[in-house]
């Protein structure tokens, strides 16, 4: 057993329209998981708040405005170190409110999905978890 494993933070958005769709996006080809579906977010920096690193991830990434102080934790996921990748706790932060119009701002596509529409769709593991999770 590892004294000192090395884990990876990242964090998700659980971003609602109106009629309570969900809004996911597609990992790009390169990414890890591309093509497959996945709730809006990412890493973690060093030194870092995940609150302020999902503001800015789906700032960059949707064009969408999300509050910290507005978020609340809505689940989490962990996985395993797989080789050489580190451990992953994924943090999906319920996002009641946020502001602007969803846009492709690194090339991904997205959509608005019911949770049975998205679970339909290939979702990385964590994602299915957080998924089933919320669905629940």
């Amino acid at each position: 057993m590892e004294k000192n494993p090395t884990w990876l933070l990242v964090v998700a958005a659980l971003i609602r329209e109106g009629s309570g769709r969900l809004l996911l996006q597609r990992a790009l080809p390169g990414k890890p998981h591309e093509g497959q579906w996945e709730f809006p977010g990412g890493k973690v920096e060093t030194g870092e708040d995940p609150r302020f690193a999902l503001r800015r991830e789906i700032a960059e990434e949707l064009g969408l405005t999300v509050e910290a102080d507005d978020m609340a934790p809505a689940g989490f996921a962990d996985g395993a170190r797989s080789g050489s990748r580190p451990g992953i706790v994924l943090i999906l932060y319920d996002c009641p409110r946020w502001s602007g119009q969803p846009q492709s701002r690194e090339g991904q596509e997205w959509r608005w999905l019911t949770a049975g529409e998205a679970a339909a769709l290939p979702l990385p593991p964590l994602d299915r978890a957080l998924l089933e999770g919320i669905a629940n």
